[in-house]
């Protein structure tokens, strides 16, 4: 049995060092015992570009399976690259237009500029953190005068795409692949309060930046090609720079679970603006891309209530609270529950699970 296309993460084997791994089914390759590729993290691999990327591919697909491998059940996993900064988009129509409607009802959903650009911002590259890391319930203000634990905790299921390659300059849309190594899931988590009192006139802060959950996996663009499909039509036409000569969106289905309960299984080829496109933006006006920067693609939502993708607007901001097969319900998420984000595309593509455990604020 051989390894063809991989997943790539960093493992460790009780209290042995960090080593690089390759996931196949339920094993993972220790490709430093395999002479593959040496690295305690997935840096040195981002940064040595698309031809070593395919030799490395090429050579996994000559390994035998049961040599230099572990169970997957069996070994810890850490996160699995250096993040050098972060930036989060807002790359879904439906979700845009959702929280317009609760948070601005008496406006148009839609900001003027939504569909001429990316909307996006930075967030914290330090709060990153591995699939399976507890969230502590954050503090921060609330309105005027007060100050507390977040009473709206909230997730949102997005996915991320792993620089490699750095950049000088703007990244053209076709540059893509040049520059961005894979993807994985991301769950970036919010304070909603804490969010709607501070974001205006800048945008979100705190009740963003306390915690981003990452995959362990990071899944590289190749191994993404059967879930490449058609990029949605944009209208107004976007600006010359996010215009590429062959646009590409991806099928991916999202499935969210909230303790082991199914709630929302949002599509992510229902998103407005596309990653290359994301990209473009970030860059275009001349800032550096580096080794192991992460972007996001912004909560992704669908047409129906099924297909949404965070708790604000699966209880429409906790006025129509979210049924659970257990006879129970959610506004928002209470201490001790587990988040659970998995992804999977056409002929077998997966992006694994992400996952995080609220803990009460302390």
């Amino acid at each position: 049995m051989s390894l063809g296309a991989a997943a790539y993460g960093v493992f460790s084997v009780g209290d042995g060092p960090r080593r690089l791994g390759a996931l196949a089914g339920d094993r993972v390759l220790d490709l430093s015992a395999a002479g593959i590729f040496a690295a305690t993290s997935l840096n040195p691999l981002l940064a040595a570009g698309p031809a070593v990327w395919r030799e490395v591919h090429d050579r996994l697909a000559d390994v035998a399976l049961e040599e230099h491998t572990h169970p997957a059940g069996t070994v810890r996993m850490h996160r699995p690259f250096d993040v050098a900064d972060y930036a989060d988009f807002y790359a879904s129509e439906h979700h845009a237009t959702n929280v317009g409607r609760i948070f601005r009802p008496d406006a148009p959903p839609l900001h003027p500029n939504w569909k001429h650009l990316p909307i996006g911002y930075h967030g914290r590259a330090g709060t990153v953190v591995v699939s399976g890391t507890d969230i502590r319930r954050p503090a921060g203000p609330l309105g005027p005068g007060e100050f507390g634990p977040t009473r709206k905790l909230d997730f949102e299921a997005e996915v991320g795409f792993v620089v490699g390659v750095p950049s000088r300059g703007p990244v053209r849309c076709d540059d893509f692949a040049a520059h961005v190594f894979g993807v994985c899931l991301v769950n970036d988590w919010s304070a909603r309060d804490v969010q709607r009192w501070e974001a205006t006139p800048l945008g979100p802060f705190l009740g963003k930046s306390f915690a981003t959950s990452i995959g362990a996996w990071v899944v590289p663009l190749h191994a993404l090609a059967p879930a490449r499909t058609a990029a949605p039509r944009q209208e107004p036409l976007p600006l010359p720079y996010l215009r590429g000569d062959r646009p590409w969106a991806l099928d991916l289905e999202i499935e969210i679970r909230i303790n082991g309960y199914v709630v929302s299984r949002p599509r992510f080829a229902d998103m407005y603006w596309t990653p290359d496109q994301m990209l473009a933006h970030l860059t275009v006006n001349g800032a550096t891309l580096r080794t192991g920067d992460l972007f996001a693609s912004g909560t992704i939502s669908g047409p129906a209530r099924d297909r949404r993708g965070c708790l604000l607007e699966l209880s429409w901001d906790g006025r129509d609270p979210l049924p659970l097969p257990d006879g129970g319900s959610r506004t928002y998420l209470e201490d001790g529950d587990t988040v659970s984000i998995s992804a999977t595309g056409p002929a077998g593509v997966s992006l694994g699970t992400v996952t995080g455990t609220v803990r009460p604020h302390s």
